[in-house]
């Protein structure tokens, strides 16, 4: 399969085989070719070359609606579930052969059936979909397609913005579809997802395929280096060995009900201390109360030797800390801004006279900004709903740096749904931090990330920490051993 964009080649000559009964993952970094593949196979774009074949039998998919008549159909990342309709309604939304009375109880048994084939049995045909959790809404998106007979599923980072215990459901979900002869395409860019559910693996490079194997023939190193193209080593920046610095933030005492307890902490000038457990380990909570964003916090918090009154954002911003969400889209960057309005956001009062803004020196300041947090300065009026996941995390750096003295850059989830590519900018960004003389703390659950950027890893298990290390001190079975059933001294 071909697909040319202009100048862009965004497909060369890709091919992909899938069995009954297979899941079969498709990694790569942004602008890989995964979203052209994906949209020629469900009829949205087609292809300049190549072909479709389902049974060895030659098909031509012109449209979505040829789509889902092939049995081929897409659970996209961005959900279409409609909140105020019933359960029912939305698995049967969108289908061709929508019944006219569709409560009638021949339908209402389909829906009940694959419901439960995917292990969400309890759920009520007749609730509003808004009552559901984001997992529960993910199952039904899956059982909408099967409502279709489909036969090919195609899965785009369906667990993307999931918790662990929803990531689980949709697994055994899954795996229950595999054992009715379902074959499945898991596009993802958690590689442990990959490892864990997926029977084969297909990368993809610059629109090309640049291996197809077996999932238990690779190693996360491997699967990493095909998906670069370079050496696994440059994923992560050198570890800043421990020195004298002095603490950037400190933290004594800290206690949030319910979350936290009686929490000590320091986060020395130059390093990266991440803190690390399972979903409700404390972890954000900490982040949280140190950006003052948690009224009920007590304790002691100082930054670089001035102390923070919990529960205050603006004083903690005044303070030096800066505050990077998990959730880019809702919480970290204006989504439908400019790239130059999100990098002045937080800088507005100088730049203009008398409140009139000039225009001029926003420009000037967003394009430092870019260089600083190596984004393309050819891009400064793009929409960031536009950007990659990669190049919108950068925005939320960009705003964070360079007013005045170098403070506390406090994150959660700092690559969550970045690819492998820029998940290794990201990191080299952090270290240029480091060098400049931030502090940074963050909240992560994804271990190899911990283990790859942390300076200093502490483990929490249930508001407590268990331990503290220094890089090369731990393990990722220390790691799992410390979060799960730790041992407490």
């Amino acid at each position: 399969m071909s697909k040319r964009f202009g100048h862009i080649q965004a497909l060369e000559n890709a091919a992909i085989e899938l069995e009954a009964g297979e899941i079969r993952a498709v990694c790569g970094e942004n602008g890989a070719g995964k979203s052209t593949l994906v949209k020629i196979l469900t009829g949205i774009l087609q292809s300049d070359t190549g072909n479709i074949e389902i049974d060895g039998r030659a098909v031509h998919i012109k449209s979505p609606r040829d789509s889902q008549e092939v049995g081929l159909n897409l659970v996209s990342q961005e959900l279409s579930i409609c909140p105020d309709l019933s359960v029912l309604d939305n698995i049967w939304l969108g289908s061709i052969e929508v019944p006219m009375f569709h409560r009638k109880k021949a339908f209402r048994n389909r829906a009940r059936k694959t419901l439960e084939m995917l292990g969400a049995a309890h759920i009520d045909l007749d609730q509003p979909a808004a009552k559901l959790s984001t997992g529960e809404r993910q199952i039904v998106e899956i059982a909408r397609m099967l409502g279709r007979d489909t036969r090919i599923l195609i899965l785009d980072e369906p667990t993307a913005t999931l918790s662990d215990s929803e990531i689980e459901r949709v697994m055994q979900a899954l795996k229950a579809l595999k054992r009715e002869g379902h074959a499945i395409l898991y596009i993802t860019h958690r590689l442990s997802e990959v490892f864990e559910i997926c029977d084969t693996v297909t990368v993809m490079r610059n629109g090309r395929e640049v291996l197809a194997a077996n999932v238990s023939d690779l190693d996360r190193k491997a699967l990493i280096e095909a998906m670069l193209g370079r050496p696994f080593e440059e994923m992560y920046p050198t570890h800043k060995p421990a020195s004298g610095e002095a603490a950037a933030l400190r933290i004594a005492n800290l206690n949030i009900p319910g979350a936290v307890d009686k929490l000590n902490l320091v986060v020395p000038r130059g390093q990266i201390v991440c803190l690390t457990g399972q979903v409700g380990s404390g972890a954000e909570d900490v982040v949280h109360a140190v950006a003052g964003m948690l009224v009920e916090a007590e304790g002691d918090i100082s930054v670089n030797g001035r102390r923070l009154q919990p529960g205050f954002p603006e004083k903690a911003k005044k303070l030096g800390i800066r505050f990077v969400s998990g959730d880019r889209a809702e919480e970290g960057i204006f989504i439908g801004l400019s790239v130059t309005d999100n990098l002045v956001a937080t800088r507005l009062d100088a730049r203009g006279l008398a409140g009139v803004l000039s225009p001029g020196a926003l420009k000037k300041e967003a394009a430092r900004l870019a260089e600083k947090i190596r984004f393309d300065r050819r891009r400064l009026a793009s929409v960031a709903s536009t950007l990659s996941g990669g190049n919108q995390q950068k925005l939320a750096f960009g705003r964070c740096i360079d007013h005045g003295k170098p403070g506390v850059i406090v994150m959660i989830e700092p690559t969550r749904g970045i690819d492998v590519g820029a998940r290794a900018e990201i990191y080299q960004l952090m270290r240029d931090f480091c060098d400049q003389g931030y502090g940074l703390l963050i909240a992560s659950t994804d271990f190899s990330e911990v283990l790859g950027i942390g300076d200093r890893i502490v483990t929490l298990y249930r508001g407590k920490v268990v331990q503290t290390y220094h890089a090369g001190q731990v393990t990722m079975p220390q790691i799992v051993a410390d979060v799960t059933h730790p041992v407490m001294s």
